[in-house]
């Protein structure tokens, strides 16, 4: 049986490195670049010949936009549509990098907090400019609200920026854990299959009924992580 923690290897396919720091292109950069050309290619295709009544291809896309757009008028409100594009492609780089990894021999990038992290602490920084954008200095009121005595502020503030620099953080930790977790199981579980041969048929099945679970899971993981990132835009928008 397989080390089941090997699934998770960074593995350089093309090796860079630059003035000593390691860029190397990897099995990781590969399954995002997928993602986001197999997410491309599936909504142009299914948008390629647009009609007034709706085929079932033509479904999904407007279904996944109708989806996206009422959760942000629902955690945001109908200013938060501008933002609909940022919000939109979070979603489908999440989900897309979530399935991707469910096909054999592929990567699960989501599982990475390196990979993860880099895409919270980008949504904090998006929210963090829009905030400055709209309330200019008065933004940094976020960290001392209205009403608080000064002589507090030496408390009040260390504590609302931990809070809030703990955004990335629980974006990042929630996904990551849940889809390592969930690959560490497939593939025990599938060791024992090749272990038992003609008697893995009970593990078979059992392996089976754990991946469409995990596809629940993947598409579970990433709408969780596009509502907490339509909360935390709508903090920035009309937080006091």
């Amino acid at each position: 049986m397989s080390n089941p923690m090997e699934q998770f290897t960074v593995k350089p396919i093309i090796p860079i490195e630059v003035g000593g720091v390691d860029i190397s292109f990897t099995n990781s950069s590969l399954f995002m670049v997928l993602a986001v050309v197999l997410s491309t290619l599936i909504f142009g295709l299914c948008l390629r010949k647009r009609t007034i009544i709706p085929s079932v291809a033509q479904s999904v896309p407007e279904t996944v936009y109708e989806f996206i757009s009422s959760l942000l008028k629902e955690n945001v409100g109908v200013e938060g549509l501008k933002y609909f594009s940022f919000i939109f492609t979070v979603f489908l780089f999440v989900a897309f990098g979530n399935l991707l990894g469910l096909f054999p021999y592929a990567f699960t990038f989501t599982s990475h907090l390196a990979a993860v992290g880099g895409l919270s602490v980008i949504a904090l920084l998006f929210n963090i400019c829009i905030g400055i954008k709209k309330k200019k200095w008065s933004y940094l009121r976020t960290f001392l609200p209205k009403g608080i005595p000064a002589a507090l502020a030496p408390l009040i503030v260390p504590i609302e920026m931990i809070s809030f620099l703990s955004k990335p953080f629980s974006l990042t930790v929630r996904l990551v854990a849940n889809m390592t977790v969930g690959h560490i199981m497939l593939k025990i579980i599938a060791g024992f299959i090749v272990a038992l041969g003609i008697g893995g048929i009970v593990p078979l099945a059992f392996d089976g009924c754990i991946i469409v679970f995990e596809i629940f899971i993947a598409l579970l993981q990433a709408f969780i992580y596009t509502v907490l990132s339509c909360i935390y835009l709508g903090d920035a928008l009309h937080s006091h």
